[in-house]
């Protein structure tokens, strides 16, 4: 089959040309994810300048670039014209656009070149449907059709992609998506087939009904949405922009260190003296060894003393750090720039002086600030908690992590809630070690009700949003 592509640079490809036989093709570069590639090409015939300035513009097919090189140059500057061409391709750095009477139907552009584009022919009575993993969104003006599975995406420029990428959602041959688009020919279809089958975004279903994806035993493990996170948040598979940005610097104000207090109603919670605890502290390998999950109490509850000095040791701010774009602060636990964007919220079941309900930990205090008594969503809360654990016993003290999100993406982009969750393994383990340490039954929760936090505490969901939950009592094993 002939592939009537309309080849031209993407985007973010710039041609300099220091001379009528000297030219530069590089690719911009504005954060540290996509390598940049640059092309010194130099005995540049008058044909190749001409496909080169074409490329930069709106493209041509292959064929028509061929005759540029043919009609100036002659047969002898062929070779070079296919090498440049593979050679912009490997690297990322040409979009293959296919046109429908006269305006673009799709295209393909490169987002990383770490997977090397090779065309795959579409069979007319073979039955293709859409990849699992494949999926579109609005970006700027554009809707774009993306997978985790492959560096590159397809623009959708009008309303026929999309109708066929809706009817790829069932198993469909070529013929059969002709009956059903208007307008599309046969063979415009099966290059779009092509196009969609060669960038992963389509799956050849088997003579049994299944993909590859359904037999593939190290893609059948990951589910959509975690696969798209994975990838997402790692470089290699997009090309935004990572790590400190500071995309907001100009646009929003910076979130605050800390929250203000959420309530007059203040608990003063008790300060350990760290120099005695240094001299009579478990062992630093003790504590690790001794370490596990407990999900079973004693009667007798948790004291508020108990709970003052386990904050105190784990959460509290230790100082703060002044930094030419903002405050930033230190406590025990790890965290991704300092930003410490984690709120803990307490929700008290049982604790020796201090009532039932809801608190806010304000670590810089080291204060507790009741929210409310115990309410529906106390109770709700805990449950939740309770079914969590395997209904092993209601939970004394429950701790909810919600993260402030604009705290810490404020200064990250592409990684800020990946780096959010890794802040939670920190202070879980942090929690986990302080507890073992004070001899008290500690155990993490594998996932909570955001929606439900939110109601209880007030909180806008996208302001402020559960992301952790971490359950602590009084010990039946000393």
């Amino acid at each position: 089959m002939t592939q009537p592509f309309v080849l031209h640079f993407k985007p973010s490809i710039s041609r300099i040309e220091e001379s009528t036989d000297h030219v530069i093709v590089q690719s911009h570069i504005a954060n540290g994810n996509v390598p940049q590639y640059k092309l010194d090409i130099k005995q540049v015939s008058p044909g190749l300048l001409t496909v080169f300035r074409t490329l930069g513009n709106d493209g041509a097919t292959e064929k028509d670039l061929s005759n540029l090189v043919l009609d100036a140059d002659g047969f002898s500057e062929l070779p070079k014209l296919y090498y440049y061409l593979q050679k912009f391709i490997d690297l990322g750095m040409i979009c293959h656009t296919i046109v429908c009477e006269g305006y673009p139907l799709a295209t393909r552009l490169p987002i990383y070149p770490t997977q090397k584009f090779q065309f795959t022919d579409i069979k007319i009575d073979q039955k293709y449907v859409l990849s699992r993993f494949a999926y579109s969104y609005k970006e700027q003006e554009q809707l774009v059709l993306s997978s985790p599975l492959v560096s590159a995406q397809i623009i959708l420029a009008n309303w026929k992609g999309a109708a066929v990428i809706a009817e790829l959602t069932q198993p469909q041959t070529c013929q059969e998506l002709c009956t059903r688009i208007p307008d599309i020919s046969q063979q415009l279809m099966q290059l779009f087939l092509s196009l969609l089958l060669s960038t992963k975004m389509l799956c050849e279903v088997k003579m049994d009904g299944k993909t590859e994806e359904e037999t593939n035993k190290n893609l059948v493990s990951w589910e959509f949405h975690d696969l798209l996170f994975h990838c997402r948040h790692r470089k290699g598979k997009h090309s935004y922009p990572t790590g400190k940005t500071f995309r907001f610097l100009d646009k929003l104000e910076q979130p605050p260190l800390a929250k203000t207090k959420m309530s007059n109603d203040i608990i003063e919670l008790y300060r350990p003296d760290l120099k005695k605890l240094k001299d009579e502290d478990y062992s630093f390998t003790w504590v690790l060894e001794a370490r596990q999950s407990i999900r079973s109490y004693k009667d007798e509850p948790i004291t508020d003393r108990q709970l003052g000095e386990f904050l105190y040791r784990s959460a509290r701010n230790k100082r703060i750090i002044y930094k030419d774009y903002g405050e930033c602060t230190h406590r025990p636990y790890a965290n991704g720039g300092g930003r410490y964007e984690l709120e803990l919220y307490t929700i008290i079941n049982t604790c020796n002086n201090i009532t039932s309900g809801i608190y806010h930990y304000c670590p810089q205090e080291h204060q507790l600030c009741r929210l409310s008594g115990r309410n529906s969503y106390v109770e709700a809360l805990l449950e939740d908690a309770y079914f969590a654990t395997g209904k092993a016993s209601m939970p004394q003290v429950l701790f909810i992590y919600a993260a402030r999100f604009s705290r810490i993406a404020w200064v990250y982009e592409s990684i800020a809630y990946s780096l959010i969750l890794k802040d939670v393994g920190c202070l879980q383990q942090t929690m986990y070690l302080v507890a073992t340490a004070m001899n008290l039954a500690p155990c993490a929760i594998g996932c909570g009700n955001s929606d439900l936090f939110a109601t209880a505490v007030g909180a806008d969901y996208y302001e402020e949003t559960s992301v952790g939950e971490f359950i602590l009592g009084s010990n039946t094993e000393i």
